[in-house]
């Protein structure tokens, strides 16, 4: 019993989870506005904005340094992959999303018609870097709201 109370207590875990977790609601209602469609799948789907990756992994770094301190390896760890993460996010992700809709659209030019939803490559894999930013400002923000407001 007493695991079960520390996981839901454990400060750093609750800032990631809430991070992504409002990243992929806001994530969804953003979807909303700009399509006029309610698309349940951006709820956990990637891409998009704002970065729930990025919301997930800067809200754990910044409840570790607030937690740790700036010298822990607590914050270190959490740190280096923030900095990964973000970063493929804007990279390789991204480009490799960008690849999926040029072979998405050769596919449907070459046999001359369209593709079924299952047959195509997924196009929202990475973000722009206002969608990286954005995500971790959010993340920054609800790690400090839980470390810092929530005792």
């Amino acid at each position: 019993m007493r695991y079960l109370f520390e996981f839901f207590t454990n400060k750093v875990l609750i800032s990631g989870l809430a991070g992504w977790l409002i990243a992929q609601i806001v994530k969804l209602f953003v979807n909303l506005a700009t399509t006029r469609k309610f698309d349940l799948k951006r709820l956990w789907g990637d891409g998009g904005m704002p970065s729930g990756h990025s919301s997930m992994v800067l809200g754990v770094a910044t409840s570790s340094l607030l937690l740790y301190g700036i010298a822990s390896y607590q914050f270190a760890i959490a740190a280096v992959i923030a900095i990964i993460v973000t970063h493929d996010a804007t990279g390789v992700r991204r480009e490799s999303g960008r690849h999926a809709k040029a072979l998405n659209e050769l596919m449907e030019l070459v046999t001359d018609q369209e593709i079924s939803d299952e047959d195509k490559l997924k196009e929202f894999l990475g973000h722009t870097h206002l969608q990286v930013i954005v995500g971790g400002i959010m993340g920054i923000l609800i790690a400090l709201f839980i470390c810092k407001v929530i005792h």
